[in-house]
């Protein structure tokens, strides 16, 4: 089984880049499944059902969130009815709506997606250690093939979820910092890790936002508004994970970006 992971969509231009390139991904590597993280389709923040509509037309089978699920009120509206959807499983469960594992079936075999989210310097949510515990005992009684997208601040974090579940999983791949980082692996017992795969749109920016208001907060130490790069040029990251169909371990992990430094090829 082949997975593709596109990093956090960043407002107009990380949609209109997904739109561009995902199909030309797909007919490249030809994956399986597609994941996309889509927590900051929506100007930055959150996301709504038409984008989320449009992130499954271009190519995507499951949708991934994060911290920033709740800005746009809008989920609240048809988040019950998105299915191929998932927010942090470890939201308090008998109060937060929508689901946070989703199986896709791939053929014979069924792959669990999972969205956690971690807790240092992030909401003080349920302990994503023993929320994932329980869960991946549950979805190993269905499945050996299990990615999750681990949505965390911190690189130690995202670390010590990976060698938790080390052998347990298929993949575990962090998102929300919208840098990639270049340690992209196989752990010992067979779970592929990759501390951030990076985001969706603008290249310009700091972290998909305008650079002179981020840039005068920390000069200032003064609160100053954020707003996306609307245009200009853009980048996309991704990862191709290849899983044993037998045993449910990964095979290889490969992390990539598409910009004007690192154009695409075919």
């Amino acid at each position: 089984m082949r997975l593709l992971f596109v990093g956090d969509v960043v407002g107009s231009l990380g949609r209109e880049t997904l739109g561009t390139y995902l199909p030309k991904l797909k007919k490249k590597y030809r994956p399986q499944v597609t994941i996309v993280n889509g927590e900051n389709a929506a100007a930055g923040r959150g996301i709504t059902e038409k984008i989320y509509k449009e992130i499954l037309q271009d190519g995507a089978d499951v949708v991934t969130l994060g911290n920033h699920a709740w800005d746009n009120r809008d989920i609240f509206e048809f988040i019950q009815d998105a299915k191929k959807m998932v927010r942090p499983v470890n939201f308090p469960k008998d109060t937060t709506p929508g689901q946070g594992i989703v199986y896709v079936k791939v053929n014979t075999i069924e792959l669990a997606v999972i969205n956690l989210q971690a807790r240092t310097f992030m909401t003080p949510i349920d302990d994503p250690f023993d929320v994932i515990d329980k869960l991946v005992e549950e979805a190993s009684q269905r499945t050996s093939h299990i990615f999750i997208d681990f949505h965390g601040e911190v690189t130690s974090e995202k670390q010590a979820m990976g060698w938790f579940l080390d052998g347990r999983i298929s993949a575990i791949v962090g998102t929300h910092t919208h840098v990639q980082t270049n340690d992209a692996r196989i752990l010992p017992q067979g779970t592929a890790y990759l501390s951030d795969v990076g985001m969706t749109g603008p290249y310009d920016g700091i972290l998909g936002m305008e650079r002179t208001a981020v840039i005068e907060k920390f000069r200032t130490a003064l609160p100053h508004r954020f707003e996306v790069v609307a245009s200009g040029r853009s980048i996309l990251s991704y990862c191709v994970i290849d899983i044993d169909d037998k045993t449910g371990k990964a095979k290889k992990i490969e992390a990539s970006t598409i910009s004007a430094d690192s154009p695409f090829r075919e």
